[in-house]
């Protein structure tokens, strides 16, 4: 008998947050902004290959200690059913049945590899059941990634005005950063995603949804806060407040910047809007953002008028991807929002 090679799970170090009752029980939302993920790498010559098949087939013999009425439950030949057992006995190398006729009992080693198949068994069945319920039209679940600067009143505002029509289905929510997002996209840990700049590539369908003027935010007692326009060369040689390379923004921001004719000295780069905000009111420099969602003290924002400076908003999923009913409703939802997302 060949010796077989078992593959062992390979842990990806991260965080998932999962929302709960009081009760204990999951609640219909949950929110992240990493996620564990765990691989395991199934080699064609693992156990794991080998014996799933084979699993239910033990068990309804152990559980009968009948092999005929084993085979009766299972819809198979008893010899067939007889033969796999044989040959389950001669891949591990070990004695699972003390066989009297066709009645049979279990070993100590049997009942030891009985125990972990209902187990195994079990949890193909959690898991067959949990996809089922993420792909039920009426309660199933949509993996929705967003950007930050869209999580405090649109993201919020939209699922509100979708569960109207649809009041069970779950979400499991995303906020992160547009390049981030578009990875876990592809790599199918999200459904839908609302990002900026609207991305352009042929595994990916998107759709542009609105738009949102950005502006220019200086310090209250900044030379330009008497204003309410400029142009964006006008702050060429002010320390810029920007976020980090990856986000969205921050390549909308240099193109605009290269649009105007400078290359924007750099001061501080973070990741979150409303901080970028809090170091301009504190005099650190000045930053092109979209609105806030609640104005912030100490600053004064001012509409750019050269260039155009603006952030398109858009929907963008795998093109070809199959989707589950509420995924699709959610999608055909976000659709029918175009020109009127940001209101």
């Amino acid at each position: 008998m060949h010796k077989r090679q078992v593959s062992h799970p390979l842990t990806h170090e991260g965080r998932w947050e999962e929302a709960v009752s009081p009760s204990g029980n999951r609640k219909d939302i949950s929110v992240t902004s990493d996620t564990s993920h765990v691989a395991a790498d199934v080699d064609p010559g693992s156990w794991a290959v080998a014996l799933t098949p084979r699993l239910a087939q033990f068990v309804a013999v152990a559980r009968h200690e009948h092999v005929t009425r084993a085979a009766h439950e299972l819809g198979v030949p008893q010899s067939t059913l007889s033969r796999a057992m044989v040959r389950l006995e001669e891949d591990l190398g070990v004695a699972l049945f003390a066989r009297r006729g066709r009645t049979v009992s279990l070993t100590p080693a049997g009942r030891t590899f009985l125990a972990s198949a209902e187990r195994a068994l079990a949890s193909v069945e959690q898991a067959a059941e949990a996809v089922r319920a993420d792909a039920d039209p009426a309660a199933g679940k949509v993996a929705f990634g967003f950007l930050h600067t869209l999580g405090s009143e649109t993201v919020p505002g939209l699922i509100r005005s979708f569960r109207v029509d649809h009041p069970r289905v779950r979400f499991s929510l995303v906020q992160t950063y547009g390049e981030a997002m578009i990875e876990r996209l592809r790599a199918g840990d999200l459904d839908l995603c609302l990002t900026s700049p609207v991305p352009d590539a042929p595994d990916l369908a998107a759709r542009r949804l609105d738009e949102q003027r950005l502006r220019l935010v200086v310090p209250e007692e900044h030379p330009l806060a008497r204003r309410r326009r400029v142009r964006l060369v006008e702050a060429a040689d002010e320390a810029f407040i920007t976020l980090e390379p990856g986000y969205g923004m921050r390549r909308i921001f240099d193109a605009l910047c290269a649009e105007a004719g400078f290359r924007p000295r750099i001061a501080f780069e973070g990741e979150e809007a409303e901080t970028l905000r809090g170091l301009v009111a504190a005099g650190l420099g000045v930053a092109l953002l979209p609105p806030p969602a609640v104005p912030r003290p100490g600053v004064r924002e001012l509409a750019v008028t050269q260039p155009r400076a603006v952030r398109e908003i858009g929907v963008a999923w795998v093109d070809g991807r199959p989707e589950t009913p509420p995924v699709a409703a959610f999608r055909a939802f976000l659709l029918s929002r175009r020109g009127r997302l940001l209101a």
